[in-house]
């Protein structure tokens, strides 16, 4: 897994810690005897700051794109990546490209926003993020003429898994022309389905968030007679979320998550289930990843959004109506109740436990980048923080592994026992 790099590194470190280039994190740290060899084992390079560096910090010009939806903690990463690059390396120029991979290109962009400390003081304080963002990908000739344009040197780019799609091409364009460009990235995603990083930044505080809500359905289900609370949270691929909240609450009596297929009629279904819940205990709260049940609507035309991601059928809205015509049909009496927070738990600023997690992926992107190492995401494994290449973890989806404490944790929670989950 080694990193690739633009050159020799002839300038000495400011900083007074270093990392050799030659540490590694092996991607497994339990070894069963009895289980089979995997082909080849993985060994990513450790971060962190390097004994000396590509760029001379003094003519050094760095620049910011987020891109994506919102998530808890873009400005806490901002903010971070600035005072990294300012206090720590003595970088004087940064520049925020707004609106995205938009901002690379001039047709389209807004003028950029010099970045230093006095302007990210207080961003840390508010959701979203100072530079705004958007979908979509941008010419990568013409991003790369801006770039060079500007004599940019260094490009974070802080999304997900298309975003760093992006960022690898921007690392083989300007290759290509022989422009010493280093592109770091910045694993973004608040689902947490990013391989090789153990936690994105946004995921505790969208937990967090998740659970409060299902505190309120849970009240509303509790204060009347036959009370069914629905509640749609994000998780497009994965249900980490979703299994995360149900844990935390412990208030949720069936989750739904994208790597379970359910049915929904039938002695073993889904609503079978839910009439036994309520016939028994007259309230129940239904917690459902975005991602879930797509199998249950197929058919229609196929939508993608900007970004070229398949845009997803309503499950919150179609379990609502089936839930409705299957208990009049029962003749049983009930009262819905139907919450989606996502807009709302995204937009939030990240709590403490996220706000420190993004100090860390910040300042060690900022290492690697003033180090000359180039087509990476920095990822997290094992407690420890790595480089990892772009073309790796763009290639590869994450999702929760129905064996985990996780997954576990929230069936013993829910105590959901129809057919179609594993107990």
């Amino acid at each position: 897994m080694d990193i690739s790099v633009l050159g020799e590194a002839r300038y000495p470190s400011p900083l007074s810690y270093h990392v050799s280039d030659k540490a590694r994190v092996p991607f497994r740290v339990i070894v069963d005897p009895d289980a089979p060899l995997e082909d080849e084992e993985l060994y990513f390079e450790v971060a962190g700051p390097r004994e000396r560096l590509f760029f001379d910090p003094r003519k050094t010009r760095a620049g910011i794109v987020t891109c994506g939806g919102l998530c808890p903690g873009l400005n806490n990463v901002i903010r971070s990546l600035v005072l990294q690059l300012h206090h720590g390396y003595g970088v004087r120029e940064i520049l925020g490209f707004t609106n995205g991979y938009q901002g690379l290109d001039p047709w389209r962009a807004s003028e950029p926003i010099p970045l230093t400390p006095e302007f990210v003081e207080d961003i840390h304080m508010e959701g979203g993020t100072v530079l705004n963002t958007s979908r979509g990908p941008v010419d990568v000739s013409v991003a790369v003429d801006t770039l060079i344009r500007r004599k940019v040197d260094i490009l974070f780019v802080v999304g997900g898994d298309g975003t760093q799609r992006g960022g690898a091409e921007l690392v083989h364009e300007a290759r290509s022309r022989g422009h010493a460009l280093a592109v770091v990235g910045i694993p973004k995603t608040i689902d947490n389905d990013v391989p090789f990083v153990t936690r994105t930044f946004g995921y505790v505080t969208a937990v967090n968030e998740a659970a409060k809500a299902i505190s309120c359905a849970h009240t509303e289900a509790h204060s009347v007679f036959n009370g069914i609370s629905l509640v749609k949270i994000m998780g497009r691929n994965a249900g980490f979320i979703a299994a995360g909240a149900t844990v935390a609450s412990q208030d949720v009596n069936f989750t739904l998550v994208p790597e379970v297929p359910f049915v929904l009629e039938g002695e073993n279904g889904f609503l079978e289930a839910l009439k036994k819940r309520i016939l028994h205990r007259a309230h129940a709260v239904i917690l459902v990843a975005e991602g879930a049940g797509q199998h249950l609507m197929a058919g229609g035309e196929e939508r993608r959004d900007a970004s070229g991601n398949l845009k997803l059928k309503d499950i919150g809205l179609f379990l609502r109506e089936r839930i409705e015509s299957y208990f009049n049909a029962e003749n049983v009496p009930f009262a819905l109740r139907y919450f989606d927070p996502s807009y709302m738990i995204r937009s939030v600023p990240a709590s403490a436990e996220d706000a420190i997690l993004c100090d860390f992926y910040a300042r060690n992107a900022a290492h690697a980048a003033m180090a000359g190492k180039t087509g990476l995401v920095i990822g997290q494994h094992h407690g420890v923080f790595t480089h990892v290449p772009i073309d790796l973890l763009a290639r590869q989806k994450k999702q929760l592994d129905l064996n985990s404490p996780a997954w576990q944790g929230a069936l013993a929670s829910t105590g959901q026992n129809f057919a179609q989950f594993p107990n």
